[in-house]
C-alpha cells in the first residue's frame, strides 16, 4: 500500500511501489490528485494491467526503432514500411513522448495526410503508427493504443484503378507494340496471370511447352534497384501449375530462339542475363509501349515533326512537338496521368476467365490465390459483360413458342 507525503513546497508526493518491488513516487499539487492516483496504482497492479507512469516518456521514435529490429516479415515488405515509416511517420511522431500521442492528434495527422496523399499511403502509414503504440501497450509503456477508431478517408474509384484490357486490344493493339524482345514478358503476363515476380522468376525448368503449361515454383523480388530470387511465390497457394493458351506457345518458343538463356538464368533476361527491374521496364518499355498502341496519351506525325500529346493528374491537356517519333513517345510516357498498369494484366486475365463462364474455384487455382473470397470479390464485381445480361432477359421471349409480345405505347 503507498502513502502521501506533503513536499516542503507544499506540494504531495505519492510514494508506491511498482510489481518489482522498487520503490517510485509521483507528485502532484493536490492531495485528492495523489489519494486517486495511488488508488489507480493498487487497481491496475490487481488486475496485472500495471504500467509505470514514467513509461511513456520513451520518444515514439526510439520504440519505433525497437520494434522495427524484431521484424521477421520479407525483405520486400520489410523495405516498404521501412520506406514509410520513414517518410510519413517519424516526421511527425518520432521526438514525441508516447505517452503525448493522443487519438484527437492521430486523427488531424490521418486527415491532414489524406489531403497530400493517396488513402492507400494514410492506411499503411496509419497502420505502421498504431502497431508501434499497440507494441507500447504490450510492453506496458502505455495503457491503452490512442490509434484505435482513428478513420481514414474513404476509397473513391478512379478511371485509372484497375483498368482491364481486351483481348482484341491485347493482341492487335499491345503485343504488336511491344519490342521484340520483351513481347514475351507481356504475352505471358497476360496469358498465364502472373504477377510480375513471378514472370520475369520464370526460368527453363518451369516450363514445358510440350504440355502447354508452366510451373510458379520462384519469384524475384526488387529492393533498392537490387533483384534477387526467392526460391518460393507470394503465398503457399502461389505454386501452382497454369495451363498456357495455344496463342502464347509461339510467343515463348521465338523468344527462346531468339534469345536463348543460360539453364539457371530467367527465361526474359535483361542484357546481363539478371531479372529484369520492375522500375527500368515500366519507364523504358511498358508505358511507351502504351503510347505507340494508342492506349496512353497520343503521338502525331505533323509535317517534318511529332506531335505529343498528354492529360496531366488535374486533367489539364498539353500538347509539345519534337523532331523524332520516339522522345515524343517517351515524353507522353512519362507525363501522361494513369495509364494501364502491369499489374492489370493479372486482372484482365482473371477477368477474361470469369466472364468466361470459368467456376471461381478454378480461377482462384491458377491465380494462386489463398481463399476463393479474394478471387470473388475482385474480379466478379469488375465484369461488365452487358450482351450476357440481355441474352439472358431476351431467352424468355423467344418467338418460337407461339406468345406475342407487346410492343410498348
Amino acid at each position: 500500500m503507498g502513502f502521501i507525503d506533503k513536499t516542503p513546497e507544499g506540494r504531495y508526493r505519492a510514494y508506491f511501489r511498482d510489481p518489482s518491488g522498487k520503490q517510485r513516487s509521483k507528485t502532484f499539487r493536490l492531495k485528492k490528485d495523489a489519494t486517486t492516483f495511488l488508488a489507480e496504482i493498487e487497481t491496475s497492479q490487481t488486475r496485472g494491467a500495471y504500467v509505470s507512469p514514467h513509461a511513456g516518456r520513451m520518444a515514439f521514435g526510439a520504440h519505433a526503432a525497437e520494434w522495427m529490429a524484431t521484424w521477421n516479415v520479407e525483405i520486400t515488405t520489410a523495405a516498404r514500411d521501412r520506406s514509410i515509416m520513414q517518410t510519413h511517420v517519424l516526421p511527425r511522431w518520432g521526438d514525441v513522448p508516447l505517452s503525448r500521442v493522443d487519438h484527437l492528434s492521430l486523427q488531424a495527422w490521418a486527415t491532414d495526410l489524406g489531403t497530400r496523399r493517396s488513402r492507400a499511403t494514410v492506411v499503411e502509414s496509419l497502420r505502421l503508427a498504431s502497431a508501434v503504440l499497440r507494441s507500447a501497450v504490450r510492453n506496458r509503456l502505455i495503457p491503452f493504443n490512442p490509434a484505435d477508431e482513428v478513420r481514414v478517408p474513404r476509397a473513391r474509384t478512379r478511371d485509372t484503378h484497375e483498368q482491364i484490357i481486351s483481348r482484341a486490344d491485347l493482341h492487335h493493339r499491345l503485343l504488336p507494340a511491344v519490342p521484340e524482345q520483351h513481347r514475351g514478358v507481356v504475352a505471358t503476363a497476360a496469358g498465364a496471370g502472373l504477377r510480375w515476380g513471378e514472370v520475369v522468376g520464370l526460368r527453363t525448368d518451369a516450363l514445358d511447352l510440350d504440355a502447354a503449361r508452366l510451373v510458379v515454383i520462384r519469384t524475384v523480388v526488387e529492393v533498392a534497384g537490387t533483384t534477387s530470387f526467392k526460391p518460393f511465390p507470394k503465398s503457399r497457394a502461389g505454386r501452382r501449375t497454369v495451363p498456357l493458351p495455344s496463342w502464347l506457345l509461339p510467343i515463348i518458343r521465338e523468344h527462346l530462339e531468339r534469345w536463348p538463356t543460360e539453364p539457371n538464368a530467367p527465361v526474359f533476361a535483361n542484357e546481363v542475363g539478371a531479372p529484369l527491374r520492375r522500375t527500368l521496364f515500366r519507364s523504358r518499355i511498358w508505358r511507351p509501349s502504351l503510347v505507340r498502341a494508342g492506349l496512353l496519351g497520343g503521338v502525331t506525325s505533323v509535317g517534318d515533326r511529332y506531335r505529343a500529346r498528354w492529360t496531366d493528374a488535374a486533367g489539364k491537356e498539353h500538347t509539345e512537338d519534337f523532331r523524332a517519333e520516339s522522345p515524343a513517345v517517351h515524353h507522353v510516357a512519362r507525363h501522361q496521368s494513369g495509364g494501364l498498369r502491369f499489374h492489370d494484366l493479372r486482372h484482365s486475365y482473371a477477368t477474361w476467365l470469369v466472364d468466361d463462364g470459368v467456376p471461381p474455384n478454378m480461377v482462384q487455382r491458377v491465380l494462386g490465390h489463398e481463399r476463393s473470397s479474394t478471387t470473388l470479390d475482385l474480379y466478379t464485381r469488375r465484369t461488365d459483360n452487358s450482351e450476357r445480361i440481355l441474352q439472358a432477359l431476351d431467352d424468355e421471349d423467344d418467338p418460337d413458342d407461339g406468345g406475342a409480345s407487346v410492343a410498348p405505347e
